[in-house]
């Protein structure tokens, strides 16, 4: 055991003495390393700490976005047109999903998507966030919650719906899939729908749990509710019955307007084709336009009634004065003006209620250029209708110094100057409302609207009786006539322009009228693109859904009837000329 000890004790290397250098310079290495640690620390927390607090923020700190509630859309008396409804939407942490094949090609199939587009989004590993699918239905997100794939996330978006579907839908229009306003009303009072979205600023683990809030969370502030004059019963039976005549007819195309004389409030605006605001999938420009308001055409005969007025007002003629119109035709500066048949002698009221475009010529060339231009101009053509929506345009007059006289005559029965229909039911307003053209809204209102006069108050009710003379037998529009209620309005067919000059059988047909006659509540417009089924007529294909339109509203309003109700025998219509 001694022996032992003392062979480890005469070991070389036991008995060799370490340089104190060595030890020395050992433990200043220690010592520097710790240096070293202590100033990377201290860079790394306290001097160049930016950085890395970027990166952890990058990895785990997120801004939420708090979603406002976008405001509701009301009709006039209430009912929904637009709301908002929560919805889930599906996201994912790339580098977090798990490459499950199976789990994978069940999700692709959930989100309608071809899994190689899938495999494409989640491929991008650089990203934090990436959406797979917004707004899925419920029973979708269901299915997808149960596959329980690792870094496959839910988050509630909000949803727009449309309760009144492609009845309204150009009123209403739609918002995208961020929730801002396209098309329509959702467009135009965008701001004041949208609100103001809140944030949340927080902590989350590799999981996308939220571990911590870093700041106080700045709550969202929701749209405004907005209520719209249109009343939803009124829209839908317009279109319902303006689609109807626009398959009957062939047509390519149809638009209703109508207006409470009243108060100024738009209380349809229908349009077909349409389409149905939430399912927008292969729509086209021509399923979109709110027509009403964005398509200009030559109005034709429907601007007959502005001259009489206008000759009426300048004391050139009385209702009761008589116009030669043989032998239906007039000649000016080379062109001839014909009537569809000779009439021969007409008094003013029945130039109106035949259409006579002679005898509208010949009043206007007893005018100034300006004289007519001026009445057009007063009563809203050639100007932008002052109207919050989107793609209103304002037609096309010329300047009345630029008129030759043929140019003159053609204006007067609506040749060489174009309108939106709406456009033409505001100018009637001048007619229903005692010669006051009557500003007009969209939202609801309960003042009556103050209108600016135009004509004089006996001048315009000589004109509404010349109107309702239109629309009895032996008038262009019998076909007009409503039950248990007086009407009166003016049909209008126009060629349609092609190029430089106009397509030989492709029309437009419309009509514009007031009701009742004697004390009107209501200007219904309508129009019809390009009818194809035998008929072209104003009176033929537009003057049905007058009617129609008209009663319906009517009953709406309360309004009582001023006709006995009884079935009304209406006779060939007068074809009018064009």
């Amino acid at each position: 055991m001694s022996g032992r000890v003392v062979a480890y004790s005469s070991s070389p290397l036991l008995a060799s003495r370490t340089p104190v250098w060595r030890s020395k310079f050992i433990v200043a290495g220690i010592a520097l390393a710790f240096l070293g640690l202590a100033g990377r620390a201290a860079w790394v927390q306290v001097i160049g700490n930016d950085f890395y607090r970027k990166q952890g923020e990058v990895r785990f700190a997120r801004t939420l976005e708090l979603a406002a509630n976008r405001g509701r859309i009301v009709d006039r008396n209430g009912l929904l047109l637009a709301t908002s409804v929560p919805v889930p939407s599906i996201w994912a942490i790339p580098e977090d999903v798990e490459r499950d094949k199976v789990k994978l090609a069940r999700l692709a199939r959930l989100l309608q998507m071809p899994l190689a587009e899938l495999t494409a989004k989640l491929a991008e590993e650089e990203k934090n966030f990436v959406w797979l699918k917004r707004q899925v239905d419920e029973a979708t997100a269901r299915e997808i919650a149960a596959l329980d794939i690792k870094g496959v996330f839910q988050r509630k978006e909000y949803q727009r719906k449309y309760p009144e579907g492609e009845a309204a839908a150009h009123v209403v229009g739609f918002t995208g899939v961020e929730d801002h306003g396209q098309e329509g009303v959702e467009l135009a009072f965008d701001k004041d729908l949208a609100g103001r979205p809140g944030s949340r600023r927080v902590i989350k683990d590799r999981m996308g749990r939220i571990v911590e809030d870093v700041r106080e969370q700045v709550p969202p502030v929701d749209g405004k509710d907005l209520q719209l004059s249109i009343d939803s019963k009124v829209q839908f039976f317009a279109f319902q019955r303006l689609r109807e005549a626009v398959l009957e007819n062939k047509a390519k195309a149809g638009s209703v307007v109508v207006l409470d004389v009243q108060t100024g409030e738009i209380l349809a605006l229908a349009n077909y084709p349409s389409y149905s605001p939430g399912n927008r999938q292969n729509l086209n420009g021509a399923q979109l336009r709110n027509r009403a308001l964005t398509d200009t055409f030559e109005p034709g005969s429907t601007m007959k009634p502005f001259i009489a007025a206008l000759a009426l007002e300048k004391g050139l003629v009385k209702p009761g004065t008589q116009i030669q119109t043989a032998p239906g035709r007039i000649t000016i500066g080379g062109s001839t003006i014909t009537d569809s048949h000779p009439h021969g002698v007409l008094t003013v009221s029945e130039v109106i209620q035949k259409s006579s475009n002679v005898g509208t010529v010949k009043m206007a060339m007893q005018m100034e250029p300006r004289d007519m231009w001026e009445m057009y101009s007063h009563v809203g053509l050639g100007q932008r209708p002052q109207v919050p929506f989107p793609g209103v345009v304002s037609g096309k007059l010329r300047a009345y110094k630029t008129w030759k006289p043929i140019e003159q005559a053609t204006m007067s029965y609506g040749y060489g100057l174009s309108a939106s229909l709406f456009q033409l039911a505001r100018a009637y307003s001048v007619f229903a409302r005692d010669g006051e053209l009557m500003p007009v809204t969209l939202l609801k209102t309960d003042l009556p609207a103050a209108g600016v006069r135009v004509l004089q108050p006996a001048t315009a009710q000589a004109v509404r009786q010349m109107l309702h003379m239109a629309t009895q037998n032996g008038g262009t529009a019998p076909r007009a006539q409503a039950m248990g209620y007086s009407v009166g309005g003016k049909t209008g067919t126009a060629h349609k322009q092609e190029g430089k000059g106009y397509a030989e059988k492709k029309y437009r047909g419309f009509f514009v009228g007031v009701a009742p006659v004697d004390k009107p509540r209501i200007v219904v417009a309508v129009m019809i693109d390009e009818p194809s089924g035998g008929r072209y007529f104003g009176g033929d294909v537009a003057a049905p859904v007058f009617s129609a339109t008209v009663q319906q509203t009517l009953r709406m309003l309360g309004v009582q009837p001023d006709m006995n109700v009884k079935p009304q025998i209406v006779v060939q219509a007068v074809e009018e000329s064009f």
